[in-house]
C-alpha cells in the first residue's frame, strides 16, 4: 500500500525537472538527488525516478540530434553568398531577405518541431505528475530506457 508520502516524492521528482528554468541542468540534478536519496524507500519511488531520468536523457538526445541537423541550414543560408577560395572580406555579403531559400524553410520547419516538442514535454511532465500524485505508474512516451 503506498502512503501519501511515496506519492509525494514521485510527484516531487517529476516536477524536479522545471528547476532547469532556474539551475542549469537541473532537469537532471533534481530527479537524480530526489530518486537516489529515495529509491531504497520504495519500489513507487524507484520506478517514477528512473522514467523521470530516463525521459530527461531521451530529450536531450532527441534535442542533440534535431539541433544537429537545424543549424547546418542555416549556416549553409548565412554563407551562401561567400566564396571562401577567394575570400576579399565582408565588402561582398549580403543576405537576400526577399527569397528565401529552401534550406531555410527545412531549417525552420526543424525549429518549430522543436518548439512543439517542448510543449509536448512540458504536458508529459505534468501528466507523469498527476499519475504519481495519484498513485499510478507512468511511462513517458518515446522514452528510452537507459536506467532500467
Amino acid at each position: 500500500m503506498l502512503d501519501n508520502h511515496q506519492k509525494n516524492i514521485a510527484t516531487c521528482i517529476h516536477l524536479s525537472t522545471f528547476c532547469r528554468f532556474i539551475i542549469p541542468f537541473g532537469n537532471f540534478i533534481g530527479p537524480i538527488i530526489l530518486w537516489v536519496t529515495n529509491k531504497e524507500k520504495s519500489e513507487f519511488v524507484d520506478a517514477h525516478g528512473k522514467q523521470a531520468i530516463n525521459f530527461q536523457i531521451s530529450i536531450l538526445l532527441y534535442a542533440l540530434i534535431l539541433g544537429t541537423l537545424t543549424i547546418p541550414f542555416f549556416i549553409f543560408k548565412i554563407f551562401n553568398g561567400i566564396d571562401f577560395i577567394d575570400f576579399h572580406g565582408f565588402h561582398d555579403f549580403h543576405i537576400n531577405i526577399g527569397k528565401p531559400s529552401p534550406l531555410l524553410y527545412i531549417g525552420g520547419g526543424l525549429g518549430v518541431l522543436a518548439i512543439l516538442g517542448f510543449i509536448l514535454e512540458l504536458v508529459f511532465i505534468i501528466n507523469a505528475s498527476l499519475k504519481a500524485r495519484d498513485g499510478e505508474l507512468y511511462k513517458y512516451p518515446l522514452t528510452i530506457n537507459f536506467l532500467k
